[in-house]
């Protein structure tokens, strides 16, 4: 059973310096805030949203998840997949291709009906930073390490973090 609640840093814990936030500080159950940063996700040279309206999804021992309003989305640039997952916190995902890749590895998700705990994420559509190109302000996002998760990892945030090698007993 997970024991980390975001109370108390587990010995391991990276120390998190001025200006940095520690996930291991983050909640379980997560908690939704807004991002303060401006978002900007690219394929290549085309834009595929920006929005200085996400919102940012913060749980125990993960990076920042970040959820992009639909209205700041390129929504002509994705398609929907035949895929889903079930997040205990959330509901059920729903997942979104490159329409002009639609058989490639989704690059978004969104939770058309949230659970009622998580109902700002209605409307908003979230990106796997390894899989297009993310950035808050200009800063690239790099991803977390896993083909499941879609943490956005910057210099403001230290772990270490699930899905990171060595991770698989959090």
């Amino acid at each position: 059973m997970w024991k980390h609640t975001g109370k108390q840093r587990p010995p391991f814990a990276i120390e998190p310096e001025a200006g940095q936030e520690s996930v291991w500080d983050y909640p379980r159950p997560p908690r939704v805030e807004p991002c303060e940063r401006e978002v900007v996700v690219m394929h290549g040279d085309v834009e595929l949203a920006r929005s200085r309206a996400a919102l940012r999804v913060l749980e125990t021992a993960s990076p920042p998840t970040v959820y992009v309003p639909a209205g700041d989305v390129d929504l002509t640039r994705l398609v929907p997949v035949a895929q889903q997952s079930f997040c205990e916190w959330k509901g059920v995902a729903s997942y979104l291709a490159l329409a002009q890749r639609p058989e490639s590895p989704a690059v978004a998700w969104l939770y058309a009906h949230p659970s009622e705990a998580f109902r700002l994420l209605h409307g908003h559509i979230a990106f796997y930073p390894g899989r297009v190109d993310c950035y808050l302000d200009d800063e690239a996002v790099r991803p977390q390490q896993s083909e499941f998760y879609g943490g956005w990892i910057t210099d403001d945030i230290v772990g270490p973090f699930k899905g990171d090698p060595g991770t698989e007993g959090w």
